[in-house]
């Protein structure tokens, strides 16, 4: 039986088409690890980074980066006029998102006070894979239904 969680039932509740590919989650798995697992290009598969900001009252950000890229902070700053921003550790995102890393998911977040990116090169796709917000599970999703879904900002970010 396909895995539902909320992420699925997100997606078909606001009927948008979406694509989920299952994979062994006994382990961590990388975005290029799981590109593999599921057959497509590292390019289109998209991780989601926790990026904690300087000042400690404003919301974090959720920036989704493609598998075969890492993210820049000083370039991701400067894309959204910050002064320094700063990759959350896996302990860190963990906390703050209440997800394991390898599950992280923009979608699974939309009520959480999260200020969520996309590098550019994602409007470069048609559609992309991301987290189904758990490990294990992978969602092909239209970039801009994804877009939409999110309120993403397309930044500078790699």
């Amino acid at each position: 039986m396909p895995i539902k969680n909320n992420v699925t039932r997100l997606l078909e509740s606001r009927k948008i088409e979406y694509t989920p590919s299952e994979y062994d989650a006994s382990t961590f798995h990388s975005a290029d690890e799981v590109a593999a697992l599921i057959g497509v290009p590292a390019a289109h598969v998209y991780k989601t980074i926790v990026v904690l900001r300087e000042e400690k009252n404003r919301k974090p950000l959720l920036v989704m980066v493609a598998g075969d890229r890492e993210i820049d902070p000083r370039k991701f700053a400067a894309s959204l006029g910050e002064k320094k921003l700063k990759v959350a550790k896996h302990d860190e995102a963990e906390a703050l998102t209440g997800l394991q890393v390898g599950g992280i998911s923009a979608l699974a977040l939309l009520s959480k006070p999260f200020d969520v990116c996309i590098d550019r090169p994602m409007l470069d796709l048609t559609h992309v894979h991301i987290s189904g917000g758990q490990r294990g599970l992978d969602i092909k999703i239209g970039v801009q239904d994804l877009i939409k879904l999110t309120k993403a900002k397309t930044v500078e970010a790699t």
